[in-house]
């Protein structure tokens, strides 16, 4: 990426930004090769969210992920550049990708500015290779068009433009500078609703389980004690059917609210869908040449009381059922990690995760990544860990779609972003749902291990699956 010398708010003007343009097509036709242009601004603070709000279309790739916990969220919508791709080198060939476009890349402004320049939008199927009819591909990657994050209290605004050597400079210029217009005097205008309108009841839901997750655990179970494997994570899905049509940023919007713990994310596909979800597992954060991940497993209710609370809570510390499972996810971490020269000293005990609605064993892992590794390198090792997939990983893998009885598609995968400067965070797509008008299918799943019952493990899965249904009752078209 080469990053140019120019403040793009010093004489902002169509006249100055046509001729930068015209300097960027310049490049372009000496190169014989489109340049990927990528202008970053300060504004003053926008909600990123209510941004996407404003300029979503159910036909434009969009990717929005926001941790309030950690002070974070980010959004990006239509595509400029997109890569797709599958089998198991589909990070590989991802990060080739990424290489291949910043190497074509011009950015200036507050490109260093906290996720300032472009950023590559991913998703990552929890298969290497998906089922054909399914609405994600096993790997995707995209360039937005217009991105706006936040940290902290510093909003930045990017606007990502594709010119060729035969670039129509006029009709660039024209759509960059509109959108520079709306960034800099956002107007935060509460969409128009019908004269009649009228405040919503809760909706209806129709739901439809899909296969018998009793019955698979039982089966898990026997496989376990013959000793094929130690631990495999088997996911229910429910198909559910609403009145009226499922706005995705409006559930998104009632997931952030209720769940500040948790990643909230909207996935499209740029054909209508949306995978949508809050997941309280990061995968993956490189920044300053830090790896940071999580074991994240072993799980319980939260109490009605504060004495019922702490009860569940000690109880979760104390159980050798789930302290094993979380081990097991630890234990391949450190174990995957190894070969790419990345140590890790995790603590000797998990802590507690709070939730809304459930509490969980954690291990933070925290390590200095090597100047020949990459977070998609790290990214390749961890995917999927045991606490989505199993362990063995080799021998679980390929026995979760008998179990399951439905294709997984996004559920359990890696979502994030990366940014051009070696950067970037994924976490993992549970507790989630994939969006369609009316329907939605709904995952929530749970670890199988020694020790474990068909009826315990259907009951946490109901537990994680009723928060999310409420936020489905609440999305809809006010129209």
């Amino acid at each position: 990426m080469t990053i140019l010398p120019i403040n793009p708010t010093e004489n902002a003007s169509p006249a100055s930004l046509a001729a930068f343009f015209e300097r960027c097509r310049d490049a372009a036709r000496r190169d014989q090769n489109a340049k990927l242009v990528s202008i970053s601004v300060t504004v003053d603070a926008l909600d990123p969210l209510a941004v996407l709000e404003s300029i979503y279309e159910p036909g434009q790739l969009h990717y929005y992920a926001e941790n309030p916990r950690l002070e974070m969220a980010i959004a990006g919508a239509e595509a400029v550049a997109v890569h797709e791709s599958s089998g198991p080198d589909r990070f590989v060939r991802a990060q080739a990708w990424i290489d291949q476009t910043l190497e074509h890349t011009l950015a200036v402004g507050a490109v260093e500015a906290p996720f300032g320049g472009p950023h590559f939008f991913a998703s990552f199927a929890f298969q290497d290779v998906v089922e054909p009819g399914e609405t994600f591909p096993a790997a995707r990657v995209f360039v937005p068009r217009w991105q706006v994050a936040r940290a902290g209290e510093k909003t930045t605004a990017v606007a990502n433009v594709l010119v060729s050597p035969d670039a129509d400079l006029s009709a660039l210029t024209e759509r960059v500078w509109r959108a520079h217009r709306k960034f800099s005097v956002f107007d935060y205008a509460e969409e128009p609703k019908p004269a009649n309108a009228t405040p919503v009841p809760s909706r209806s839901v129709r739901s439809c389980e899909i296969g018998d997750y009793r019955a698979s655990v039982t089966r898990a179970l026997e496989r376990i004690g013959k000793g094929e494997f130690q631990k495999i994570v088997l996911a229910r899905a429910k198909d559910l059917t609403m009145e009226q049509p499922l706005h995705p940023l409006r559930v998104l919007n009632d997931l952030r609210q209720r769940f500040p713990d948790c990643y909230s994310f909207s996935v499209g596909d740029g054909r209508g869908r949306s995978f949508i979800g809050a997941s309280p597992e990061r995968l993956v954060r490189v920044s300053r040449g830090v790896l940071e991940t999580e074991a994240l497993a072993g799980s319980a209710r939260r109490g009605g009381s504060a004495s019922e609370d702490a009860a569940l809570a000690n109880a979760l510390l104390r159980s050798e059922k789930d302290l094993r499972e979380q081990r097991l996810v630890l234990e391949s971490i450190v174990r995957r990690l190894a070969p790419l020269g990345i140590t890790v000293d995790p603590a000797a005990k998990p802590s507690l995760r709070r939730l809304a609605n459930v509490q969980h064993l954690s291990t933070p892992v925290q390590a200095a990544l090597p100047a020949s590794v990459r977070l998609l390198d790290a990214l390749a090792v961890l995917h999927p860990t045991p606490a989505v997939g199993g362990s063995p990983r080799s021998r679980v893998v390929g026995q979760i779609r008998d179990l399951e009885g439905f294709p997984r598609g996004l559920y359990a995968g890696a979502l994030g972003w990366l940014n051009g400067r070696g950067g970037g965070e994924f976490f993992v797509g549970i507790r989630s749902a994939l969006i369609d008008g009316c329907t939605a299918r709904t995952y929530a799943g749970a670890g199988i291990v020694a020790g474990s019952t068909p009826d315990q493990e259907f009951a946490e899965t109901e537990l994680k699956f009723n928060a999310l249904v409420e936020g489905l009752r609440r999305g809809h078209h006010d129209d």
